[in-house]
């Protein structure tokens, strides 16, 4: 460091005007340090640097920027500390002056780095609030991870309405003998459905499982477990050789249903079918029996319903197939047809609701694209 002499008093040179030293403690001289020079111990010099620091600790706007304005402004290297160390050079009857007026400085960015910090630390807790907000009155958003398919939900308002009369819905295995699938329902060896070409049959053959092309083995497995009177229904899937296409699918749902007791007659089928039909269809619905040909009935019919709200006009359509237990089934069972009689019947799920609800192709029902369900409401 260069010193000279001016009669009693010690001049301390800045590496270019005092401006230039006031510059320098905000940034670059900040930043690299003084070199061979240091301010002069004066009230301006002080001053500007005090100002310089304070500018610098006001402009944080964060704890980072502001842990760098106290290092440059009040570390070790920063333009207060070297006037301050330069306080050893002072003349004795200046030293306290100038010790004070350093001293007041430095305390005052002592201050302002306090204030700072509890004005950047209240900053910084209101933008985590603001950032980190949770409407807890807000209604949370729902994420479906799918829906109800309307073939389900549609069976089940079925059963609702046989289970309001007193019946059970009973359910039966998919994987089914031969024997309850065919020979206990009065169909020959020599039956179409029997063959291979119309039925899922599983091998070996010999075993006689296959998969069941209809629910009305439930029928029978109820009238063998639970007997007489009986009054049950069986929804369910079955399988058939079919391909796929706009009206028929190798998958798909039926509801049967049987009713055996003494002095049952055509007219108890009659009135329970009207019945389900205004619960389903609606109350303008009507059935009627065409005479058509089952094994496991007999007399046996075709049932229609008519529709009222049609989206193509008011029409008949078939639903399905009913009749009068054929003596042989309830045999079968090992029931006395002379004493016990009832009636059947059966329809198919997918056609229920192709026609009630206007749906014109069947494999929608199996893409498994929940927006086919969003448009009943997930509830049929």
């Amino acid at each position: 460091m260069a010193r000279a002499h001016r009669g009693t008093s010690h001049v301390f040179s800045l590496t270019g005007d005092l401006e230039a030293a006031a510059e320098g403690c905000g940034e670059s001289a900040l930043n690299s340090g003084f070199v061979s020079d240091s301010p002069t111990i004066s009230e301006s010099a002080v001053a500007a640097v005090l100002d310089s620091a304070l500018i610098a600790i006001e402009a944080a706007t964060d704890m980072t920027a502001l842990k760098a304005a106290k290092s440059a402004h009040a570390g070790e290297s920063s333009p207060i500390a070297a006037l301050n160390g330069q306080l050893r050079d002072v003349p004795a009857d200046q030293k306290a002056a100038f010790g004070k007026l350093v001293g007041q400085a430095r305390a005052r960015i002592g201050q302002a780095v306090v204030a700072r910090e509890a004005d950047v630390a209240v900053a910084e807790e209101q933008q985590r609030l603001v950032s980190e907000t949770i409407d807890v009155t807000a209604i949370a958003p729902l994420r479906l991870a799918g829906g109800r398919h309307p073939l389900t939900t549609l069976m089940e308002q079925m059963s609702d309405v046989f289970v309001s009369m007193g019946w059970e819905v009973v359910e039966g295995p998919e994987l089914e003998n031969e024997w309850f699938n065919f020979d206990a329902l009065n169909m020959d060896a020599d039956h179409p459905a029997r063959g291979t070409q119309d039925t899922f049959f599983v091998e070996p053959e010999d075993r006689h499982l296959l998969l069941r092309t209809q629910t009305s083995p439930v029928q029978v497995r109820s009238l063998l477990d639970r007997g007489v009177p009986l009054y049950v229904v069986s929804p369910g899937r079955v399988f058939r050789k079919d391909e796929l296409d706009a009206t028929h699918t190798p998958v798909f749902h039926q509801l049967e249903g049987i009713a055996i007791d003494k002095g049952l007659t055509m007219a108890h089928l009659r009135g329970t079918l009207e019945h389900l039909a205004h619960a389903i269809i609606g109350e303008g619905a009507r059935i009627r029996l065409r005479p058509n040909y089952f094994p496991f009935t007999e007399p046996s019919a075709e049932l229609d319903v008519w529709h009222p709200t049609f989206k193509e006009g008011p029409r008949w359509i078939e639903w399905g197939g009913c009749g009068m237990v054929n003596p042989n089934v309830l045999r079968a069972a090992g029931i006395d047809p002379d004493v016990y009689q009832g009636f059947a019947f059966g329809m198919g799920i997918e056609r229920t609701l192709m026609f009630r609800n206007g749906v014109s192709d069947m494999r929608d029902m199996v893409e498994g694209d929940v927006r086919f369900s969003q448009q009943f409401g997930m509830v049929v």
